[in-house]
C-alpha cells in the first residue's frame, strides 16, 4: 500500500467544491508563514512578488506571479509589506477597485504616523475595501501553530461585508477573531503589539521604588549603625537578612494598594453623594491595576517564603546556635520553657501560613483560564471578602512578629523604627477605613449611592424603599 505523508494533507478540511484563493503581496516570513497556514487550511494561495523568479523559498503548492498578475487571480489580497512600501499600489488602482486588502503592517514606534497605515492604504487605493487585521500574530505563532501564542486577532474596518470576509479567514485558520469596529480603531490596533507591558509599568516602578527604599532603609540600621557606633561588620546581611524584610514588607504593602483605591472610591462616592461622576485619571488608572499589584506582590510573598526557609542552613544562624548551645553547656544554665513566647511563635507562624495559602488562592483565581470559570459573583467574594482576610492574616502576621518590641524604644536607631513598623501604616489606615465603611449606617448609604441613588438631586427616588425623598 503507498503511504500516504501527512505533510501534504491541509489541517482544515474545506468541502467547497471550489477552492477560494487568496492572494498575498509580499515572500517574507510572515508572508511565507500565512501562505503555509492557508495552505494547510484548505486555502488556494497565489503570492505576488517584484521579482517572481527569486522568489524560491515559499511553501510548495503556492502560485508566484507579478503584483498586478496575482491581484487578477483573488479578490482578497493581504498585503504583508511595509507602509514604505506602498507607493507602486497606485498603478494598480483599476486592478484592486472593489476589492478586499488586508492591512498587516505594524510600525517601529508607536504613533509613527498621523494616520495609521490601514487608513494611508485607503487613501491610497480609495476604491478598495481595506481591512486591518493579522498584525498582533506574529510569523512563529504562525508556524508554531498557534498552540504556543496569541490566537487572538484584531479586526477592523468600514465595510461590513469585507471585514466578515476576514473574519471567516482567521476563524479557517483556528484563530480567535475580535471585531474592534470600523477603520478608524487601526491605530490603536496598530499600537497595541508595540506596548510593553503596558498595565504593568506602574506596579513594576511602585515595587522597585518601594524595594530600593526598604533596601537602603535597612542598610542604614543594620549595617550603617552598628559600624558607626559598635565597629561591626555586618556586610553579610545584605545577601540573606535584608532581602528577607525588604521582600514581605514590599509585599504587604502592594497588598495593601490593592484594596486603598476601592477604599478611595467609595469615599469619594460618600463625598459626592452619586455614581455618575468619574473618577480622577490617576484612580482610574490605580484600579486598572490592581491584579498587576496583586501578582506582583505574590511574587515577593513567594520570596519572603523561600529565603525564610534558607535560614536555618546559613552559617551565621548555625554559629549563633553553636555558641549559644556551648555557653549553656560551659555555665551549665538552660532557659526555661516560656509558653506565652511559644504561643506568639507559633500564632506568628500560623497567620503567615494561612496568609499565604490565601494569598497564593487570590493569584490563581485572577488567571483567566480560573476566572473564567466561575461567575462574577464568586469572582467578587473571592477577590474580595478573601482578599481582605488575606490583608487581616498577613497583618497580624506582621503585628505578632513585632510583639512586645512593637513600639519599645529600644529598637529604634537614628529615631528610625523596624521596616516592619513602616509596613504596617498602609495596612492598618485601609483595614480602619474599610471597617467604618461597614457599619449599617454608611454601608446603606454606600449600597444606596452605588444603586443609582442621588443625595443632591431634588427629586431622588430611592432603589431600596421606593420611595421619593425631596
Amino acid at each position: 500500500m503507498e503511504k500516504t505523508s501527512t505533510d501534504a494533507l491541509p489541517l482544515y478540511k474545506n468541502f467547497s467544491e471550489k477552492q477560494e484563493t487568496i492572494c498575498i503581496f509580499g515572500t517574507g516570513d510572515f508572508g511565507r508563514s500565512l501562505g503555509l497556514k492557508m495552505l494547510q487550511c484548505g486555502y488556494s494561495v497565489v503570492f505576488g512578488s517584484r521579482n517572481p523568479r527569486m522568489s524560491s523559498l515559499l511553501p510548495s503548492g503556492a502560485e508566484v506571479l507579478s503584483y498586478s498578475e496575482a491581484a487578477q487571480k483573488s479578490d482578497i489580497i493581504i498585503l504583508t509589506i511595509h507602509r514604505e512600501h506602498y507607493d507602486f499600489l497606485t498603478e494598480l488602482t483599476e486592478i484592486l477597485s472593489e476589492k478586499i486588502l488586508v492591512d498587516v503592517s505594524n510600525n517601529l514606534k508607536i504613533n509613527q504616523y498621523p494616520e495609521s497605515n490601514a487608513e494611508y492604504l485607503a487613501q491610497l487605493v480609495p476604491r478598495a475595501h481595506v481591512v486591518k487585521a493579522f498584525n498582533t500574530i506574529s510569523a512563529w505563532s504562525l508556524q508554531s501553530g498557534a498552540l504556543d501564542a496569541s490566537r487572538q486577532v484584531f479586526v477592523c474596518g468600514n465595510d461590513s461585508k469585507a471585514k466578515q470576509r476576514v473574519v471567516d479567514i482567521v476563524r479557517t485558520l483556528g484563530l480567535t477573531p475580535l471585531d474592534q469596529g470600523s477603520l478608524m480603531a487601526a491605530n490603536e490596533i496598530e499600537n497595541y503589539p508595540l506596548q510593553l507591558f503596558p498595565m504593568w509599568k506602574f506596579p513594576f516602578y511602585l515595587s522597585a521604588a518601594l524595594c530600593v527604599f526598604f533596601f537602603f532603609y535597612c542598610v542604614i540600621r543594620e549595617v550603617i549603625y552598628p559600624y558607626v557606633y559598635e565597629k561591626k561588620d555586618t556586610m553579610f546581611r545584605l545577601a540573606i537578612s535584608i532581602p528577607n524584610r525588604v521582600f514581605p514588607v514590599t509585599a504587604l504593602i502592594l497588598l495593601a494598594l490593592v484594596y486603598l483605591p476601592g477604599v478611595i472610591a467609595a469615599i469619594l462616592q460618600l463625598y459626592r453623594g452619586t455614581k455618575f461622576r468619574r473618577f480622577p485619571n490617576w484612580l482610574d488608572h490605580w484600579m486598572l491595576c490592581r491584579k498587576q499589584l496583586g501578582l506582583i506582590a505574590l511574587g515577593f510573598a513567594f520570596l519572603h517564603v523561600l529565603y525564610t526557609l534558607v535560614i536555618p542552613i546559613r552559617y551565621y544562624v548555625r554559629w549563633r546556635l553553636q555558641n549559644r548551645t556551648a555557653s549553656q553547656a560551659t555555665s551549665k544554665t538552660e532557659n526555661p520553657f516560656n509558653t506565652s513566647y511559644a504561643w506568639l511563635n507559633d500564632s506568628y507562624l500560623a497567620l503567615g501560613i494561612l496568609g499565604f495559602f490565601l494569598f497564593v488562592l487570590l493569584g490563581i483565581t485572577s488567571l483567566p483560564s480560573v476566572s473564567n470559570m466561575v461567575n462574577w459573583r464568586e469572582f467578587r467574594f473571592v477577590q474580595s471578602k478573601l482578599g481582605y482576610l488575606t490583608l487581616i492574616l498577613c497583618t497580624a502576621h506582621t503585628l505578632i512578629y513585632g510583639g512586645k518590641r512593637f513600639l519599645s524604644p529600644s529598637i529604634l536607631r537614628w529615631c528610625l523604627p523596624s521596616a516592619y513598623v513602616l509596613a504596617l501604616i498602609i495596612p492598618c489606615t485601609v483595614l480602619v477605613i474599610k471597617f467604618i465603611l461597614i457599619l449599617p449606617c454608611v454601608d446603606k448609604t454606600l449600597t444606596r449611592i452605588r444603586q443609582g441613588w442621588e443625595r443632591n438631586t431634588k427629586f431622588s427616588k430611592s432603589p431600596l424603599n421606593g420611595k421619593t425623598d425631596i
